[in-house]
């Protein structure tokens, strides 16, 4: 008799559940996942912070747009976790089965969900940067803290990207994947200084 197959559908978790698998390390789950996890925190505070100033502004239609992309990119985010999981199979059955050119082959699938959390987090930025000046007072450390969320998810995704590509014997590969990265990352940081910049405004 074949042995019964477990899926684990890790965004159906509790938070308790989720950590705790997480913590193992024969987990399936691994850093990407918790960057998903940590970008969808970021973009339920980000849409928070968005309703909150709606109600205090009033519904137009751009605090409209920014709550349900919000609302989207987290959703977006959540689904992302068990992407990553998916994404990173043929990466570890060729470590297993293949061969170097195996391997090699899978490494640019196996980062592609990172590098997804990375791109996305700059969207979740630039609309913390745009409710910066509508949110009232009391309510504005949700925009600091979502954007703390947002440059956590985007430097944990990346640092996954750059194991990947470290195993590449491809020289310009993994010189294109850092230097891209590392413009990212200036990029985003460049959004959360403007973010800090407004809210202490």
């Amino acid at each position: 008799m074949a042995d019964k197959i477990v899926i684990d559908v890790f965004k159906e978790k509790k938070a308790e559940d989720f950590t705790a698998s997480l913590s193992q390390p024969d987990c399936r789950a691994n850093a990407g996942s918790a960057a998903a996890y940590s970008a969808a925190m970021a973009c339920a505070l980000a849409e928070r912070a968005a309703k909150i100033c709606e109600a205090s502004n009033g519904e137009n239609e751009r605090l409209s747009y920014i709550v349900r992309n919000c609302e989207i990119l987290r959703g977006y985010m959540v689904n992302l976790i068990d992407e990553d999981v998916k994404s990173k199979r043929p990466f570890s059955r060729a470590l297993k089965e293949g061969g170097a050119r195996e391997i090699e082959a899978t490494i640019q699938t196996a980062s592609c969900i990172d590098a997804e959390i990375v791109n996305m987090m700059k969207s979740c930025l630039e609309f913390l940067e745009e409710l910066c000046p509508l949110c009232p007072a009391a309510d504005r450390h949700f925009i600091r803290e979502a954007a703390e969320l947002a440059m956590s998810a985007t430097r944990v995704a990346q640092s996954v990207i750059f194991t990947y590509a470290a195993m590449s014997t491809d020289d310009t590969y993994r010189f294109v994947t850092r230097r891209e990265n590392e413009i990212f990352l200036a990029e985003r940081t460049a959004l959360y200084e403007s973010i800090v910049s407004g809210l202490d405004q």
